[in-house]
C-alpha cells in the first residue's frame, strides 16, 4: 500500500511537471465566461524593445502577458519572418520589401525602436520566436492566414500548434475550407466589424461551422445596437476580444483614455459592459495591474528568463 501511494505521488509530481504556463493560459481561453480576462500585448512589448522583436517578446512574456500578437512576412527565399508592414523601410535600418528581398540580406539589417532609432535587434523568424515562446505564452499571428498550410508544419516542427491563434476576417466557409483537417486542433479567431450589415447571422454561422473560442470584435459606438446582440450571442459560447489601440477599434475606451483617465473608464467599461474576455493592448503593463487589482488575471507573472541564455540552435544561427 505504501508503495502504491509513493508510485501515486511520484506520478502526480510528473503530471504537474508537464503542465505549462500556456497550458494554463489555453484552458482559460477556452473557458467563456470564467470570470477572467486575458491580456494581449500588440507586437510584444515594444515601449521596451523593437516592435515584432524576440526581445519585445520576451519582455512581454516576462512582464505576463497571456498573448502576445505578431505580424507575419515570408521572404523571397520562402522563410517567415515577423514585421507589421511588407516593407523593411517603417522598422529596420533596410529598404525594399520582404518579399522580393532573401532572408540572408535580410537578417543583416537592425531594427529601428519607437523613436526610429537603430538597435541591435534583428528581424526575427517566426521558428525563432516559437521556440522563445514555447510552453510560455500564445502568439496571435497577423496577416499570416495566407501562410496556413506553412505555419502549421513550422508549429508541428516546434511542439507549438497549441498556443497560435490564426485570425481572419475572410468568410466562414472560406475559413473552415483553409482549416482543412485542423479544423478541431487549430485555434481560429474570426475578424466582425459593426460598421457592416448582416452580423448577427455571420455570427451564427461562424459558430455553427468553426466553433471558435474568440472573436475580435471592433466597433466605433457605444450606441451600435448590434453590441447587445453580439453580446447575447457569445455569451457563454467564446470570448469576445477588444482591440485598444485607437478610439476607433473599441468605442472610444482605448489604451489612452485608460491611462489618461483612469483604466475603469477605458479597460473596465469594456470588461463590465461590454463582457470582453480579451484585450489587444498597448500598455500591457497598464493593463495587468488593473486586472491584478481586480483579481481578473488569468495567469501569474512567470519568472525572467533572459535572451542569452537561450540555447535553441535557432536562436544562436
Amino acid at each position: 500500500m505504501r508503495r502504491l501511494l509513493s508510485l501515486i505521488l511520484v506520478f502526480s509530481a510528473v503530471v504537474a511537471s508537464a503542465q505549462t504556463r500556456v497550458d494554463t493560459i489555453r484552458r482559460h481561453l477556452l473557458t467563456p465566461g470564467d470570470g477572467t480576462v486575458l491580456v494581449v500585448a500588440h507586437r510584444g512589448d515594444w515601449r521596451s524593445a523593437p516592435e515584432n522583436s524576440l526581445e519585445a517578446v520576451e519582455a512581454a512574456i516576462e512582464m505576463g502577458a497571456d498573448i502576445v500578437e505578431i505580424d507575419v512576412q515570408r521572404t523571397l527565399d520562402g522563410v517567415l519572418v515577423l514585421m507589421h508592414t511588407p516593407s523593411m523601410g517603417p522598422t529596420t535600418t533596410g529598404h525594399g520589401y520582404i518579399p522580393l528581398t532573401r532572408y540572408k540580406r535580410l537578417k543583416k539589417k537592425n531594427l529601428l525602436n519607437g523613436c526610429r532609432l537603430e538597435t541591435r535587434s534583428k528581424v526575427p523568424t517566426l521558428e525563432e520566436v516559437m521556440l522563445l515562446s514555447k510552453g510560455r505564452v500564445m502568439l496571435n499571428l497577423d496577416k499570416a492566414f495566407g501562410y496556413f498550410d506553412e505555419i502549421v508544419a513550422l508549429a508541428e516542427k516546434t511542439g507549438t500548434l497549441d498556443q497560435i491563434i490564426f485570425k481572419s476576417d475572410k468568410r466562414p466557409k472560406k475559413i473552415e475550407k483553409t482549416l482543412g483537417a485542423y479544423k478541431d486542433s487549430v485555434l481560429i479567431m474570426p475578424i466582425v466589424r459593426l460598421a457592416q450589415d448582416g452580423v448577427r447571422e455571420e455570427v451564427e454561422e461562424y459558430l455553427q461551422r468553426l466553433d471558435p473560442p474568440m472573436f475580435e470584435i471592433i466597433y466605433r459606438n457605444d450606441n451600435d445596437p448590434q453590441l447587445d446582440e453580439i453580446k447575447t450571442a457569445l455569451h457563454g459560447r467564446s470570448r469576445i476580444w477588444i482591440n485598444t489601440l485607437w478610439d476607433s477599434l473599441c468605442g472610444g475606451h482605448s489604451d489612452e483614455r485608460s491611462f489618461y483617465e483612469g483604466p475603469e473608464k477605458g479597460y473596465g467599461y469594456l470588461i463590465d459592459t461590454l463582457g470582453a474576455g480579451a484585450i489587444q493592448t498597448d500598455r500591457p503593463a497598464l493593463l495587468i495591474d488593473y486586472l491584478r487589482e481586480r483579481s481578473l488575471r488569468a495567469t501569474p507573472t512567470p519568472q525572467k528568463r533572459f535572451l542569452w541564455m537561450q540555447s535553441s540552435p535557432s536562436l544562436t544561427d
